[in-house]
């Protein structure tokens, strides 16, 4: 039955930025297609971890600060120490900074090249390892940005390290193929999470914005459920590669 393959029952997901809005609705909906959790955040993870268990999947909780490469290996070894393996990674965590180009500070940039390109990097690495390792296949899913296809303005560290992300799903995905790993990335669009409330309190640009969406509303993390789901499951084995936009139809204006 075609909505078999859709399940990920006896599967292990790691998914960063798992605290709160897109990381939190992530985890729960790999949960509620059956698989268990490792649930990653430099801050606490306990209300992910108790909606999880109340789903009745396994839950590892993991705090550490992807901005240290030392915490990479420690994700994996803790996953499979606890979780006994790694089928899907989500590089969800990720950080913005806004301020002019020519006032953009170096640390301002630094911080968020580390958290989005770096970690995206390293973390991938280290899981495909433990996945050819495994040797039965895998899926890693990026969390691209609208920025990956468009410039923006004030977040240009922001932005590079997106489009570094949509160029780094495609590098993995031509390595990894061989061994039955695919590499893909999803690009919110306008979603309503921590990263987005100086845009969503602000009302002249929120009305910009708004006016701009077909759909007319802000994102939910619920949004990004049903194709990070498909991105997970056996449902997309033949897609590697791609970065599929869940904009409301952002770029197609």
């Amino acid at each position: 039955m075609i909505l078999e393959k859709f399940e990920l029952t006896r599967k292990v997901a790691v998914v960063t930025g798992a605290g709160r809005g897109l990381g939190q609705g992530a985890a729960l909906g790999f949960a509620e297609a059956g698989a268990d959790v490792a649930v990653v955040d430099i801050i606490p993870t306990d209300e992910t971890a108790q909606k999880v268990k109340a789903l009745g999947r396994r839950v590892c909780q993991i705090q550490a600060n992807l901005m240290e490469r030392s915490s990479v290996q420690m994700v994996v070894d803790q996953t499979v120490k606890e979780l006994g393996g790694i089928d899907i990674l989500l590089n969800n965590a990720g950080i913005i900074r806004r301020a002019p180009l020519l006032e953009f500070s170096a640390k301002d940039w630094d911080d968020v090249i580390k958290i989005n390109q770096e970690a995206v990097f390293f973390l991938s690495q280290a899981v495909a390892r433990q996945m050819v390792k495994q040797n039965r296949g895998g899926k890693i899913i990026n969390i691209a940005s609208m920025l990956s296809f468009q410039g923006g303005i004030r977040v240009p560290s922001y932005t590079a390290s997106k489009s570094a992300v949509m160029g780094l799903t495609k590098l993995f995905a031509n390595e990894l193929a061989a061994h039955r790993i695919n590499v893909n990335a999803v690009a919110p669009g306008y979603m309503a999470t921590d990263n987005t409330a100086p845009l969503r309190a602000d009302a002249d640009r929120s009305k910009e914005i708004l006016g701009r969406i077909p759909a007319g509303r802000w994102g939910e993390p619920e949004d990004l459920q049903g194709t990070l789901v498909f991105l997970a499951s056996a449902a997309s084995d033949y897609i590697t590669g791609y970065t599929i936009a869940v904009d409301g139809g952002w770029l197609a204006r």
